[in-house]
């Protein structure tokens, strides 16, 4: 007998119908880890869609004594990186049966320690921070405490961490503009406090000390990672006051890149051809710029299921564990004036 549209349909009521026990009703339905493709499976949940049934993963969680559910801290959700970031990361926690819940904190420890217990306390069962500066005390925090959690994108070297190869990428873009025939290249990073602008930085030092270009102090610029950096450190790059302008810039991130842009419009120079310009991130936008931006691509769905991984099944990944990015060139990026 079929259960009636008022009545509440039970795992019971799928095995029944299904012609097999509960326990193999209860498999076949269960979202948690990789879901079964064999005939069995498939078919139970086949009439539990018909039947209308809705597992209760609350419930069964609360007598596993987690909730499914996972906190993420992002500085703020207005950065295209962040934002990917987080889709990234709830895509892969709903494959492995987890909702992933968003808090946002900017740059202050003060706030982030408040927004992270924000998250702990709607008993979430892991955090996952793309906050984490080298100084940070609440990942710390968070190994005294034994709370579950993982960083990503940004790493303070103890936490398990989920990240690209920062120095690597730093590597390929630089090492790229001396490929062009540039010898005159600065960079633009981003604050001192984070692993990316410091392993960005460092890589980019690697290929010119390899090239036996040496980087001026005034060519190095540091300060935060908005467009509103971009342009005033490109305004300072360019404004040849010392008589001499770098013909390359290193930009640690996209959103420094288009600030270089515009502070460069403002000095009459052209994209690719007056100034080869290279990004970090490769978001969406680059492609599609007016002149298209050569940026270092980060492979952010690998890094969201590697810090999935590390809370949910801490033995399987390494502590610290980076993704290699990947060099896209476009038409910001060209040979010195006089070469080609």
């Amino acid at each position: 007998m079929e259960p009636s549209a008022a009545a509440t349909v039970t795992l019971r009521d799928v095995a029944a119908a299904s012609g097999v026990s509960i326990s193999t009703a209860s498999r076949a339905l269960d979202e948690r880890g990789t879901v079964s493709r064999s005939a069995t499976a498939v078919h139970v949940r086949k009439v539990a869609e018909e039947l209308g049934y809705r597992r209760n993963s609350f419930a069964s969680s609360l007598r596993r004594g987690e909730t499914r559910t996972l906190g993420v801290l992002v500085p703020r959700l207005s950065d295209t990186v962040m934002a990917l970031m987080f889709e990234e990361l709830e895509r892969a926690a709903a494959d492995r049966g987890y909702f992933a819940m968003v808090a946002t904190s900017g740059d202050e420890p003060d706030d982030e320690r408040r927004a992270a217990e924000t998250l702990l306390d709607r008993n979430v069962d892991g955090l996952i921070l793309a906050t984490a500066r080298l100084d940070d005390e609440l990942p710390r925090l968070l190994r005294e405490r034994r709370v579950a959690h993982a960083l990503v994108l940004r790493t303070d070297g103890v936490s398990p961490s989920a990240l690209g190869d920062d120095e690597v990428g730093g590597y390929l873009a630089v090492r790229h503009l001396i490929d062009l025939g540039h010898r005159d290249i600065a960079v633009v990073t981003g604050p001192s406090f984070t692993s990316t602008a410091n392993a960005r930085l460092d890589g980019a030092r690697r290929a010119m000390h390899e090239a036996g270009i040496e980087l001026p102090d005034n060519w190095s610029i540091a300060g935060g990672y908005g467009i509103e950096n971009g342009f005033a450190a490109g305004d300072a790059l360019l404004d040849g006051g010392a008589g001499r302008r770098p013909t390359a810039i290193f930009a640690a991130n996209d959103n420094l890149a288009m600030g270089v842009m515009a502070a460069a419009h403002r000095h009459g120079l052209s994209i690719g051809a007056d100034l080869s310009l290279v990004g970090y991130n490769d978001i969406p936008l680059s492609s599609r710029l007016p002149t298209p931006l050569t940026s270092v691509r980060t492979p952010l769905a690998q890094i969201a299921r590697t810090a999935i991984d590390l809370i949910i099944d801490p033995n399987k990944e390494p502590r610290v564990s980076k993704s290699m990015p990947t060099l896209i060139p476009r038409e910001s990026s060209g040979h010195p004036q006089g070469q080609g």
